[in-house]
């Protein structure tokens, strides 16, 4: 373990010293390249023995409808956040580290369940295996958004610090995923075709990045100005593209002119989980973000059920994904369904199961007989 971290350590350094210039962008691509590799051996180690196993997270089984992971540096008040929000108990007290484990709580929002997960404090250096960093990590990679609790008496460079920790780690905060194609074939070397000028790639450095992949023959198509990290994400294959919110925590400590400026932060919200502010603010914002549908049921011959609604991700919203949220064995007795509601423009209309749902739609499900 520790010659990859010295690995990493030394790669880190020698791009710190390297200028960024034209001569050298091929050589800080390889270094990237190779960064990327050591990172993912950190995460799940090669060797059978020692090491503690791959990056396995505390064992929370999922439940409700989505995951909403809390992320911080101890005593930022994640704790007391959870426990405003769901009435679970976390432990909270004035010193740092009092949370050990992960602990989830749920929340019912607009007729979802969302599960919350308290997870430990990070300290810098987890994406490198320090503290309990990588089982925090790895449990984060489950959730659909993620928190970044800030105090808002300390600087906001641990905002940065987070970041840091979760990129090492594949996870994307706010970002969508690259737009380039990269496909490997049989023969033919590296074919490297864009359509906008490239201010950081050629294909030196493309060459470069992939044959440190052991990749010598690929197709890569670029549709806009990518970095060499970004072909890496691609290559690598396993980055997890995920909205985040910046939670501002403890705002009752700070003057107006102070907030005025962490105003201007994207994606951001202020509370006071000890006072309770804007705690709906920050619940309405994670269902912004969580992005999810809601689908009424409506059994024959009776009033839609507006009590318990069927929640569905807003990127799988057919009719199919409905009735395999009800019931897997669903589909296969489907003969068609009654939507009432914005996606139809007749009130029932008759559809099938490619039928894509809108929020709040009404469904009745006709089975073959």
């Amino acid at each position: 373990m520790a010659t990859v971290m010295q690995k990493i350590k030394d790669i880190e350094d020698e791009m710190a010293r390297t200028q960024k210039n034209k001569a050298t962008a091929h050589h800080l691509g390889l270094l990237k390249a190779k960064l990327a590799k050591l990172r993912r051996e950190l995460l799940t180690p090669t060797s059978k023995g020692g090491g503690g196993g791959a990056g396995e997270g505390f064992d929370v089984t999922k439940s409700g409808d989505a995951r909403v992971g809390l992320v911080g540096f101890p005593s930022v008040g994640k704790s007391t956040l959870l426990n405003k929000l769901t009435g679970t108990f976390s432990e909270v007290a004035a010193y740092e580290f009092t949370t050990l484990t992960c602990i989830p709580g749920v929340i019912m929002y607009k007729g979802a369940k969302v599960q919350l997960l308290d997870l430990p404090g990070i300290i810098e250096g987890a994406k490198d295996g320090k503290g309990r960093g990588r089982q925090v990590i790895s449990t984060a990679r489950t959730c659909n958004v993620i928190l970044i609790v800030l105090d808002a008496i300390k600087p906001i460079t641990h905002k940065r610090l987070i970041e840091k920790e979760l990129e090492g780690f594949g996870i994307r905060l706010n970002k969508t995923p690259p737009n380039l194609t990269f496909r490997r074939k049989d023969k033919g070397g590296i074919n490297f075709t864009s359509t906008v000028t490239n201010t950081h790639l050629d294909l030196e450095t493309v060459k470069a990045i992939c044959s440190e992949y052991r990749i010598h023959n690929a197709d890569v198509s670029l549709r806009y100005d990518a970095t060499a990290d970004d072909l890496i994400d691609v290559i690598e294959g396993s980055r997890i593209y995920m909205p985040c919110i910046y939670v501002v925590n403890k705002i009752d400590q700070i003057t107006l002119e102070e907030l005025e400026i962490l105003d201007k932060l994207p994606h951001y919200c202020p509370i006071s989980a000890h006072l309770e502010w804007n705690l709906d603010g920050l619940l309405e914002m994670i269902w912004e973000y969580l992005d999810l549908v809601r689908i009424y049921t409506k059994p024959k011959g009776l009033n839609p059920d507006y009590e318990d609604p069927v929640i569905v991700s807003s990127k799988r919203k057919t009719v199919e994904d409905f009735c395999d949220r009800i019931h897997k064995d669903m589909v296969k007795q489907f003969k068609y369904a009654l939507v009432w509601g914005s996606s139809v423009k007749h009130k029932p209309q008759r559809v099938g199961k490619e039928h894509e749902l809108e929020d709040e739609d009404v469904v009745q499900i006709i089975k073959k007989v």
